[in-house]
């Protein structure tokens, strides 16, 4: 339909000029204009004039529906912005408070489980793809938008450019994993899919790179063949790899670089899932003298 059919109303508009100037990610501006559109439509009128009241409403609505925490909290930090810094009325706003998110332990593979799975991946690009996600501790988002000049084998370094909350970093480049990538370039070059100052992983078209739903499916389908029944994806290689690390006693600071942690906080829940660290850990009842009963 043409844009004269559908016009945007003014209201959108600056809402949508409001996070242009901010540059919001993409999927950033999508869920927050969904949060507003959802809310219009529980309103069954424009939000504009809307009132704490209502939004009070709306949670206890979402919250009876049994939308989880995750989804409500995103659906509120739209609304949040949509009526602090569209319609400068921070009053609607400012008693409500979040859901409390239980935090939950991410799935580990073993170093063994990620030598199979990488063994498994369907073709040279998956693996190469997938041994970044691993051996560097890459998101998905940050693995498909690697460029071959990113690859600096001299400072043995990978470049990533405007990761999560937009921020650069310099990510790791261990020997083996620059091995798999040399590998991966002479196949790709040879194929004729490696444009010069191109992706690092082109998509079907090498002038697009490989989306994050491709890698994602590859990811799965590697789990799959390597006979693996955790739920694997591709934030179980980033995961492990920082898991992996802690195991090995590097410094916990150095691990939140590199993977990018804003808060230390977050990288310190690897600690909990570090098993080889806690084996290691002599308990309280080893250290008794003298023998112990069996127990009846």
């Amino acid at each position: 339909m043409s844009a004269t059919a559908n016009p945007i109303s003014p209201l959108r508009q600056r809402m949508l000029e409001d996070m242009r100037m901010r540059k919001l990610g993409e999927k950033t501006q999508v869920g927050y204009l969904r949060a507003v559109r959802d809310f219009n439509v529980f309103l069954e009128r424009s939000p504009a004039n809307a009132t704490a009241e209502d939004v009070r409403r709306y949670q206890l609505h979402l919250a009876d529906r049994g939308v989880s925490a995750v989804s409500i909290n995103a659906a509120l930090t739209g609304l949040r912005f949509f009526f602090d810094i569209t319609l400068d009325r921070v009053a609607v706003m400012a008693k409500v408070a979040h859901v409390h998110q239980p935090r939950t332990l991410p799935v580990i593979l073993s170093v063994e489980e990620v030598t199979r799975f990488l063994d498994a991946a369907p073709g040279l690009r998956y693996r190469a793809a997938l041994s970044v996600a691993y051996g560097a501790g890459l998101r998905a988002s940050e693995v498909v938008s690697l460029k071959v000049g990113d690859i600096d084998s001299e400072r043995m370094s990978i470049r990533v450019e405007q990761g999560k909350g937009h921020r650069d970093r310099y990510a790791m480049l261990s020997p083996t994993l620059l091995e798999v990538l040399r590998a991966w370039w002479r196949e790709g070059h040879a194929q004729g899919r490696m444009l010069p100052g191109g992706w690092l992983f082109p998509g079907q078209n090498p002038v697009d790179p490989m989306s994050t739903r491709q890698l994602n499916r590859a990811c799965h389908t590697a789990a799959d063949e390597a006979g693996i029944t955790k739920r694997v994806s591709l934030h179980t290689l980033r995961h492990s790899f920082a898991t992996h690390l802690l195991e090995q006693k590097v410094d916990i600071r150095v691990i939140q670089v590199l993977v990018g942690h804003q808060k230390l906080e977050n990288t310190a829940l690897y600690s909990q899932v570090a098993t080889r660290t806690l084996r290691e850990v002599t308990g309280p009842l080893e250290r008794l003298g003298g023998g112990h009963p069996a127990c009846a």
